[in-house]
């Protein structure tokens, strides 16, 4: 879950306010006091907290002891979120659990699939980019969860002001209220994960897949008989070893990279991790100023797999990940790579800028206690980037450029 393999988040407790104004009288004639309009996000413990600081140490800051105290609890408890939101290594460096339910060479599967994604992840992204551009929205329909308070998936009906682009709604498929609820209709039951993007086989009632990359090969290659584009080939023979190799050095260092490096539990984790990351940014920005795609002039599934993650980048990753060395507007080739893309027909409606801002400001609690979430960065609306990319150019150039993959 903004990875499709995170759980669930830490949520607190809070409070509903009625909007009250209330105005007390006091005896004095010439005095009259009203007690403050209250916000409706104010809690009125924070009040409570505020007063008795008050009272203890007045305008000076709280005793060292209370602050070290308080600091300590913190990074304890902090270390214990994380490690239920992101499992680490010895080293406190993230590691990715595996999805549970596969592909395997001779699927067995019903005429009626439907999808479950959510809008925040990376993960689920690629699967409706691949199923709008091969022209499967009518025959893979698509139920798309939000982000509950406790970082759990749930449908429910939104109101988003994004117009044209997909947004969280109810289970189309099996009307149930979380996503949890509907992998625990799978025969035999479930309890594991519960996680986006899933492939689910409505006749059968069990999820047939839930590992991103295996979906996005199946809706290229193995539903052309039901594809609006079926010409369209994502991972053509001759690129899939070029393909293979690209994905060995983006999932490691840039998909699962920017994770390692929000998710990372020391400074060691932290600090390997973002050096690869933007050593393989450098590397990408400078094969992608003399290529148009990875492959050349060829749009291909590794493509898809580099956009969702350069889409999320200044927009989430670069401050709430502390991906901050560079922000993707300073790569140029990277960045006009990423509005080719967006510009492609069908793309940019995948493209919820808002949802993903809320999925994770609002829900990744130990990363972003308050909440808070930031102004959309301006290279991140759409106007910018449906700006000209002027990489058409590339095309011719493409078959010649050279590039070390290592």
């Amino acid at each position: 879950m903004y990875s499709t393999h995170v759980t669930s988040f830490i949520s607190t407790p809070f409070v509903t306010l009625k909007n009250t104004h209330t105005h007390t009288k006091v005896l004095h004639p010439k005095l009259c006091t009203s007690t403050p309009r209250m916000s409706l996000n104010q809690n009125p413990n924070t009040n409570l907290i505020t007063t008795i600081t008050k009272l203890l140490w007045g305008q000076s800051l709280p005793p060292q002891l209370l602050i070290s105290t308080v600091r300590s609890t913190w990074s304890t408890t902090w270390h214990l979120m994380m490690s239920q939101l992101a499992p680490s290594d010895p080293t406190g460096s993230y590691t990715r659990p595996t999805s549970q339910f596969r592909i395997n060479s001779n699927p067995k599967f019903s005429k009626n699939l439907h999808l479950y994604v959510g809008l925040p992840c990376p993960w689920a992204h690629r699967t409706l980019i691949v199923r709008a551009l091969k022209g499967l929205e009518d025959s893979i329909p698509v139920s798309i969860a939000s982000p509950g308070i406790d970082g759990s998936w749930e449908f429910r009906v939104h109101t988003d002001p994004n117009k044209g682009k997909l947004v969280p709604g109810l289970d189309k498929a099996n009307g149930c209220k979380t996503l949890r609820e509907v992998y625990k209709l799978t025969r035999g039951g479930y309890n594991g994960r519960s996680t986006v993007p899933m492939l689910w086989d409505v006749e059968r009632k069990e999820v047939f897949c839930n590992e991103s990359y295996d979906i996005i090969e199946f809706f290229n290659s193995g539903l052309n008989g039901i594809a609006g584009n079926p010409e369209l080939d994502l991972s053509p023979a001759a690129l899939k070893d070029e393909i293979r190799k690209w994905n060995e050095i983006i999932y490691p260092n840039v998909n699962n990279g920017v994770y390692r490096c929000g998710f990372a539990q020391s400074q060691e984790a932290y600090d390997k991790a973002a050096e690869g990351l933007f050593r393989t940014l450098e590397m990408l920005e400078d094969h992608l100023g003399g290529s148009r795609y990875l492959c050349g002039d060829v749009l291909t599934l590794a493509d898809v797999c580099l956009f969702t993650t350069l889409i999320r980048f200044d927009v989430v990753y670069n401050v709430l990940f502390k991906c901050t060395k560079k922000k993707l507007i300073e790569f140029p080739s990277l960045h006009g790579y990423l509005r080719d893309i967006y510009q492609i027909p069908k793309v940019a409606e995948t493209c919820n800028m808002g949802q993903m801002m809320e999925g994770y400001y609002n829900i990744l609690f130990p990363l972003n206690p308050g909440g808070i979430k930031p102004l959309m960065p301006s290279g991140c609306e759409d106007e910018v980037l449906s700006t000209p990319h002027n990489r058409g150019s590339l095309q011719s150039e493409a078959k010649v450029v050279q590039h070390s993959i290592s």
